[in-house]
């Protein structure tokens, strides 16, 4: 079985996408504000095509209203910033056409668009992106018919476009790459590779509320090595750092992909249990408990072994939230540190009542 459960990442794509959207409203504004200004400095034209620009304008505008403040505001996602590419592409390849076509002074804002969706889009739509750029230019090359030199002569103008499509696929490649890893490393625990406790309180506030709702439980365990001081005193510090990672493999081998388990700090680890109760868990633990009495690992030529404490703690009947249950059994892992190691202890109402000495019944020996 996997131990490490899906990071939930849901809610950094929502905050990533959504200061996109606040950029590509940015990038609306301008494109108005560059088209207003145009028509003001340029020298004197169709009246006609004024009213055309003035068009396009107002629909853009229209449009980001809606985007930001309207029926689709608050929707942050990729489908939609790349809608808002496809109508700038749209409104760019428009004003182009009634200032100049291919001399036209925002044709270059296509490169805007290219850059835009290298960044937001990834390399496949930013390859679309790039044929719909060119498929643009070639239309606005072949508004006037001209002698052959002419589009031979701005058929070298393409290879600028698919130069940044593919330069920019690349760097969005390489940037979504090192997000990626920034993400996992702030999320892991760099020994084990298993989740750290940020991650594992984000992933568990999100199965507390699931178990609230439907009326589920759900049970939290605290595993920690017996003896990794003498380990470290007697081999060092990184045969120390092996027995944790071996630990770490073992649990995540030994729970479901749907728990979630997390290094808790030094050589003590925290599982959480989704959708079960505590009597379901405990020949769980408990096996967890005999495999890691019977497994060794090698280290410089000598051969390690140790034995785990754990203590359990179930919802809702020992805690109403994750924080709770959690240091309910951390207060179980105590008493099986204190009464002889190498078991668990399954909290109970009575440890409250002296927690060095609890009820023989609530602590099992494996």
């Amino acid at each position: 079985m996997d131990g490490s459960h899906p990071a939930m990442f849901t809610s950094g794509v929502h905050q990533r996408f959504k200061g996109y959207d606040r950029i590509m409203g940015n990038i609306s504004w301008l494109l108005i504000a560059l088209v207003a200004l145009a028509t003001r400095i340029m020298p004197a034209q169709n009246h006609k095509d004024f009213a055309f620009l003035a068009i396009f304008c107002i629909v853009l505008f229209l449009y980001n209203i809606n985007a930001r403040y309207g029926l689709f505001a608050r929707r942050y996602s990729q489908f939609k910033t790349f809608i808002d590419l496809v109508v700038f592409l749209a409104f760019i390849v428009a004003v182009c056409w009634y200032t100049g076509k291919l001399t036209s002074p925002f044709l270059s804002l296509l490169y805007l668009i290219l850059l835009a969706a290298a960044l937001t889009q990834g390399r496949r739509v930013t390859y679309l992106m790039a044929g719909l750029a060119i498929s643009s230019y070639v239309l606005l090359a072949s508004a006037d018919f001209r002698e052959i030199n002419y589009y031979l002569t701005h058929i070298l103008e393409l290879f600028p476009y698919m130069l940044i499509a593919h330069l920019g696929a690349l760097l969005a490649d390489e940037t979504e790459s090192a997000r990626k890893e920034v993400e996992r490393l702030s999320l892991t625990d760099d020994v084990t590779g298993l989740n750290n406790m940020r991650n594992f309180f984000i992933m568990a506030d999100a199965q507390e509320k699931l178990a609230k709702r439907y009326d589920r439980q759900f049970v939290i365990c605290m595993i920690d090595a017996d003896g990794l001081k003498k380990i470290n005193d007697r081999y060092g510090h990184l045969a120390g750092t092996e027995l944790i990672r071996q630990m770490g493999r073992l649990i995540t081998h030994n729970i479901r992909t749907s728990d979630v388990c997390a290094r808790y700090g030094g050589d003590e680890f925290v599982i959480m249990f989704n959708e079960t109760s505590k009597s379901d868990v405990t020949s769980a633990v408990g096996r967890l408990i005999v495999d890691m009495a019977a497994a060794s690992f090698p280290f410089e030529g000598s051969t390690i072994s140790s034995t785990i404490s754990a203590g359990l703690a179930g919802f809702p009947e020992d805690g109403s939230d994750v924080k709770t249950v959690t240091a309910k059994a951390d207060q179980a892992l105590y008493v099986s540190k204190r009464t002889g190691k190498n078991r668990l202890t399954v909290y109970d109402a009575s440890l409250e009542v002296n927690p060095s000495e609890p009820l023989d019944a609530k602590t099992d020996t494996v």
